[in-house]
């Protein structure tokens, strides 16, 4: 039975499944791409946040739903890891596209301050949507790892903005000179 309903899951959803490795994958292929202090340091905080978020889970230890269109997970489920990482990124790439000066190894221009969090928040709200239709979490815990997911953001992007982007250039120069431009 279990396998019957897996078959029946349809291909998209599957791939929502493995969005940390896509995610990830891609996070790691900008930072290596623009060795931006600043795209290291947004990286750096969604590490943060996920780790912080399987503290919390273990401290509050609140089961997964049980499902059987899906396999079963061994963590808890309270709050969500997956929402709370993705709405990390989805409040900080508006933020930083806002706010924060392009870095020079991006394109300039309006387009790549607006197309970023255009592309960004309607997949991350599908990633979000998909931790309850694959079964892994109930909608209290997807929405406390949105809520998780937000409020690190705010406070990681503030720490950024109140001082440490001023270490950016410095890290920047020390990277280069080391790897060699």
């Amino acid at each position: 039975m279990k396998e019957l309903a897996r078959w029946r899951r349809p291909r998209w959803l599957s791939y929502l499944d493995r969005t940390n490795f896509i995610v990830t994958a891609l996070t790691g292929s900008v930072i290596l791409g623009t060795r931006s202090a600043g795209v290291t340091y947004f990286a750096a905080g969604a590490v943060m946040c996920t780790f912080s978020v399987k503290l919390l889970k273990v401290a509050i230890r609140q089961p997964r739903p049980i499902n059987q269109t899906s396999r079963q997970k061994t963590s808890y489920g309270m709050p969500s890891t997956h929402s709370a990482t993705i709405s990390y990124y989805a409040t900080y790439i508006p933020l930083a596209s806002l706010f924060l000066p392009l870095h020079e190894s991006f394109p300039m221009g309006v387009w790549f301050r607006i197309l970023p969090p255009l592309v960004f928040l309607p997949c991350a709200a599908v990633v979000v949507l998909s931790r309850i239709w694959l079964g892994h979490h109930t909608l209290p815990q997807v929405a406390a790892g949105v809520s998780f997911g937000l409020a690190f953001a705010l406070i990681w992007f503030k720490l950024w903005c109140t001082g440490l982007d001023s270490y950016g250039p410095m890290v920047e120069e020390l990277v280069n000179g080391w790897i060699g431009t």
